[in-house]
Order: C-alpha cells, then sequence, then structure tokens
C-alpha cells in the first residue's frame, strides 16, 4: 500500500486534522481514487482508534480528536466521492430523544458511524418522535440510533418505538439504541433491534444488523 495512504492513517490516529486534510488533498493529486483515500486512508484509521478503543487503549477524548480529524479529510474527500458516484455503505438517522440535551455519546457513534463509511443523518438533540419518523420517510435510512443519557429520558425510546409501528415504519428500518443506562435487557424489552455499550460496537453491531460484516 501506498505510503501516503498509510500517513493518513497514523495522522488521524494522532488527530492532526490539518494533516489529514493536506494529505486526502495531496493522495487525491497524486492519482489516487476517492474510494482508495476513504477506505485505506480514512476508515483504515478510524477502525484502528475503534480498536484501541474497545480495548481501553485509548479514551473518548482521543477518538473525539481523531475523529476531528477524519472528519476534516472526509470535507475534502467528499464532493469527489460524490462526483465519483461512490454509495455510502449504508444511511443512518441518529439523535438523541425527545427531553434529552446530552450529545457527546450520540456525536461520538455518529463520527464513528461516519468513519466507516456511513451517510449520517445527524437530527440533534431533544429529538421528538414525529422528527424521527420525517426523516425516515424523507431520508430512506436502512438504520436508525436513538440516545438517551438519563433513565428519565430512556422511557421516550419505547414511545419512539411505539410512535415507529403506528406509523407503519417500524418494519422499515433497523433500530439501534444507546447511552449511559441503557442496557441490552432495555433494548430487549422495548422492541429494539440492536444496543451498543460503546461507539466502537455500535459500528460493529450496526454492520451485523445490516449484514455488512
Amino acid at each position: 500500500m501506498a505510503e501516503i495512504l498509510d500517513q493518513i492513517v497514523r495522522e488521524l490516529f494522532a488527530g492532526n486534522a490539518k494533516a489529514v486534510a493536506e494529505l486526502v488533498e495531496k493522495a487525491l493529486n497524486e492519482g489516487f481514487s476517492p474510494q482508495e483515500v476513504l477506505n485505506d486512508g480514512l476508515i483504515k484509521g478510524m477502525n484502528e482508534v475503534g480498536v484501541k478503543f474497545k480495548a481501553n487503549e485509548i479514551y473518548v477524548p482521543e477518538v473525539l480528536i481523531a475523529a476531528r480529524a477524519m472528519k476534516a479529510g472526509m470535507e475534502i474527500l467528499r464532493p469527489k466521492l460524490v462526483e465519483t458516484g461512490v454509495e455510502p455503505v449504508a444511511r443512518m438517522v441518529i439523535g438523541t430523544v425527545k427531553g434529552d440535551l446530552h450529545d457527546i455519546g450520540k456525536n461520538l457513534v455518529a463520527m464513528m458511524m461516519e468513519g466507516a463509511g456511513f451517510e449520517i443523518i445527524d437530527l440533534g438533540i431533544d429529538v421528538p418522535a414525529e422528527k424521527f419518523i420525517q426523516a425516515v420517510r424523507e431520508h430512506k435510512p436502512q438504520i436508525v440510533g436513538m440516545s438517551a443519557l438519563l433513565t428519565t429520558t430512556m422511557i421516550q425510546i419505547r414511545e419512539n418505538i411505539k410512535a415507529f409501528r403506528e406509523a407503519g415504519i417500524r418494519d422499515t428500518v433497523k433500530i439501534m439504541v444507546g447511552g449511559a443506562p441503557v442496557t441490552q435487557k432495555f433494548a430487549d424489552e422495548v422492541g429494539a433491534d440492536g444496543y451498543a455499550p460503546d461507539a466502537a460496537s455500535a459500528v460493529d453491531k450496526a454492520k451485523e444488523l445490516l449484514g455488512l460484516n
């Protein structure tokens, strides 16, 4: 593999946003395809971040810094990917449920997902069921991620899934849930398709649910 793509992986892991952006630009100028830069540079780098994060070798601050570097590279790469018609692996709508204003965990999952080649529609925080439903109808995602950081807002996940059923869209998407108080048991009880305890596991779970592994 080309040295420049290895450099992208290293600089992304180190969280050097400026260096990643410059290297992505350079790789494209040297004739690498947007797909190669994405897969063998940015996605490979974020995969390494995910592996180390799961092994508790790095922590949330390092992941956020690496994700920011990935984003800087994606800003240069995205127009080229669109030009060459490179499709994302899947589309995901994500948001923190109504009544909950926490977004670090949700942002982390969104960044890790984007780093794995997903297209992300981020609805933000305090998202009511209707907004999730509207986004599903509009964007036709394969997967929806709902985050709750409070025991008091967890119940909103149950309400959202119920609203999806009533709107007749429950069977059109996979629903993943997460957040500090959320557990696998809770996910099973409310009828979610998947649960992940952290952002790196969320990527694996999403791929598993969609048969992308």
